[in-house]
């Protein structure tokens, strides 16, 4: 696929009739630093003017490890409150996309990651794909809308879980719970099957 754009936080390649933006990193590990959520609700925003799908991926060993750690431990309470709401702009802005989003997961998909995968209107993940919300390991709790999101896919007794218990799921037990929609080798080429599907028969 033709890569149209490219900066330190994401590929955008051409996939008619859909486009697919896929995060990166120095590290590979696609966290979801302020300056990638900046860029990120910033570029989305523009796709959304020509109402085309969208398919958001990440790498073969990680969809986004979520938020920079070493980012958050240097947060005050100010500067914390701004975080928070610059992520939850970034998924209100992907939530309401104009046309189908569609998150592909290969690897790890956590924390903040998870929340950008929930705010999408479809989930594909690669075998070996893994989810989880550890911020409970870390004292943490996502400021990001996954509290609200996660529950309205798994249920409120499995969000306890992963939240409280920061449980991690593989992508087999992901697709029995509701939290991933298909286990396919390539979710990327799956996710633009799909919405090829959805534009070809006018769905």
């Amino acid at each position: 696929m033709p890569i149209v754009r490219l900066t330190p936080h994401f590929e955008l390649e051409e996939a008619p009739p859909a486009r697919v933006l896929r995060l990166r990193s120095g590290d590979g590990m696609n966290r979801l630093t302020r300056d990638c959520v900046a860029e990120l609700t910033s570029v989305v925003r523009g796709l959304a003017a020509d109402r085309r799908p969208l398919v958001i991926a990440g790498n073969d060993r990680f969809f986004s490890t979520g938020a920079d750690l070493n980012e958050i431990a240097a947060l005050n309470a100010a500067s914390a409150l701004e975080f928070s709401r610059m992520g939850r702009q970034l998924m209100h802005v992907i939530e309401h996309f104009p046309a189908e989003v569609v998150a592909a997961i290969a690897g790890y998909c956590m924390g903040g990651g998870l929340d950008l995968a929930l705010a999408c209107h479809r989930r594909i993940a690669a075998p070996g794909a893994i989810f989880g919300h550890r911020g409970a390991a870390l004292g943490l709790i996502t400021g990001w809308g996954g509290t609200q999101r996660l529950p309205r896919v798994v249920g409120r007794s499995r969000t306890l879980q992963m939240l409280v218990a920061a449980e991690k799921v593989s992508a087999h037990t992901a697709l029995a719970i509701g939290l991933i929609d298909a286990v396919t080798a390539d979710p990327v080429a799956a996710a633009i099957r799909h919405i090829s599907t959805g534009a070809a028969t006018g769905s």
